[in-house]
């Protein structure tokens, strides 16, 4: 359980911030920003959120859930030294994965497919999610980049690559299963 008694610490005043193991670091490294920008892309969950109902919006509560638990998994490290750690760890999972696999098959199946690209727009709640399609593959890219020099578990960086295309089928969906996509037109304005 979190218990915060106070919000500001004051120690993170000369640039630096702790990691789950304690660990501190600069506040630029590179695991901060992946971990970061997944709290950024929870933030525009919230937004799109404002815009949806029943199925949609309980899927993107429980994304909400895994972006928290994403989070957690993130901001430690050492993750050879998870079963020496006093409290157990929490780590994104291969079943979280799966459970949006099975989503955007659900979701692929309710849509036409594809002629051409798809602008975002159409309805408020599509233009939302295509935001949080964009900082969904941005946190992709930058946990891919840690895990280029530190070790990161396979799960976290599968769950965001799935979860971008969650978000662009689930754009499709909002837009009337795809029937008010707003499409691309090549060259339509030379």
């Amino acid at each position: 359980m979190v218990v915060l008694n106070k919000i500001y610490t004051k120690t993170g005043d000369k640039g630096e911030t702790a990691l789950g193991n304690g660990t501190r670091v600069a506040k630029y490294s590179a695991r901060v920003n992946s971990y970061g920008t997944v709290d950024e892309l929870n933030a525009t969950v919230g937004l799109a959120r404002l815009h949806a109902t029943g199925e949609v919006n309980a899927q993107l509560a429980a994304i909400q859930n895994d972006l928290f638990d994403l989070g957690a998994d993130l901001c430690r490290p050492d993750m050879e030294k998870d079963a020496e750690a006093e409290y157990p760890v929490l780590r994104m999972t291969d079943a979280q994965v799966s459970r949006l696999e099975a989503e955007l098959d659900a979701m692929t199946q309710a849509v036409e497919p594809l002629r051409s690209f798809v602008l975002p727009g159409g309805s408020a709640l599509s233009a939302h999610l295509h935001l949080c399609r964009t900082v969904a593959r941005r946190a992709e890219r930058l946990c891919v980049e840690l895990a280029s020099v530190e070790s990161v578990n396979d799960a976290a960086v599968k769950y965001l690559n799935r979860l971008s295309d969650w978000f662009f089928q689930a754009s499709r969906i909002a837009n009337d299963d795809g029937r008010d996509d707003v499409l691309w037109v090549p060259g339509a304005n030379r």
